[in-house]
């Protein structure tokens, strides 16, 4: 039966209106808003072209948030992969305490993270924290996690991990579930026994394409990172832990340089499409198989 072409475009229409309303219209009205001088609150505005983007490159402060925010996105993404990964395997092979690991895992992906920087908050503190106390019960010197700056992005990194392990194995478990008996029977035939060499020629090739969609999950939400940094650290201590949604929002809402941080925001999003395009490339031709 033949569709007629309005029929259609009536079905497409919501979904093409909240794209447009939701997404294109705001992108739009950022980069617009970039080329200009406003300030949040003010009734004028004057026409700057590429200026904010000029100053952005000569900002001390713009540069060390993005800095911090790669090294923030190389840890958790590679942390969560890793924990996450590991963790499905050992619940793959374990059927009776199956659903209570994978609620376990997945827990802190649905906790509110604010309420849960809280409770790290105190768990890191440097006197009456959690880890300090076991540091100390094994014979280790405390250490002032938060505030120091050699420690400060790591210790929020590993909180990132602590809440993407969770969705990674999620994703993992799911993927592990799409890999057809047949083929684990076919080379168990074969002579691959030895769960490692089972792993590395059948498991990991076939995860390819849970492999690269993970990553790439893990990556955008380490690149959207905001709550823990404005809750533990604001920042500090002296920009340590500045990442680049929290600079957006200072420049934005505490400085009121809107114009400036809509330059910021429309170099963060490019960075996020470029980011994804060259995962995408690079992992493409490793995660099918004809």
């Amino acid at each position: 039966m033949r569709v007629h072409p309005l029929t259609t475009w009536l079905l497409l229409s919501p979904a093409t209106i909240l794209l447009i309303a939701l997404l294109l219209i705001p992108v739009a009205t950022v980069a617009v808003m970039s080329l200009t001088d406003w300030q949040f609150g003010a009734a004028t505005l004057n026409w700057i072209g590429l200026a904010n983007y000029t100053e952005l490159w000569s900002d001390p402060v713009f540069r060390k948030s993005l800095a911090n925010t790669l090294l923030y996105l190389v840890l958790v993404t590679g942390g969560a992969v890793t924990i996450g990964l590991g963790a499905a395997l050992l619940i793959e092979s374990d059927t009776q305490l199956r659903g209570f690991y994978r609620t376990a895992f997945f827990m802190p992906v649905a906790s509110t993270l604010i309420a849960m920087a809280v409770v790290w908050q105190f768990l890191l503190h440097p006197s009456a924290g959690l880890v300090n106390h076991l540091l100390q019960w094994v014979g280790l010197m405390p250490q002032d996690w938060l505030n120091n700056r050699q420690l400060a992005l790591y210790s929020l990194a590993a909180i990132g991990v602590w809440q993407m392990s969770g969705l990674a194995l999620v994703l993992f478990l799911a993927g592990l579930k799409s890999i057809p008996q047949d083929i684990r029977d076919a080379g168990a035939l074969d002579g691959i026994a030895h769960p490692w060499e089972r792993f590395r020629r059948i498991t990991w090739p076939l995860l390819g394409p849970t492999t690269l969609f993970v990553v790439t999950v893990c990556a955008i939400r380490a690149l959207q990172v905001f709550d823990t940094v404005h809750v533990l650290t604001r920042g500090g201590p002296n920009k340590s832990t500045e990442v680049l949604l929290h600079t957006i929002y200072a420049e934005g809402f505490s400085f009121f340089r809107m114009g400036y941080a809509s330059a910021m925001t429309v170099v963060f999003i490019a960075g996020i499409f470029f980011l994804t395009q060259v995962q995408h490339a690079t992992m493409e031709r490793k995660t099918h198989y004809g």
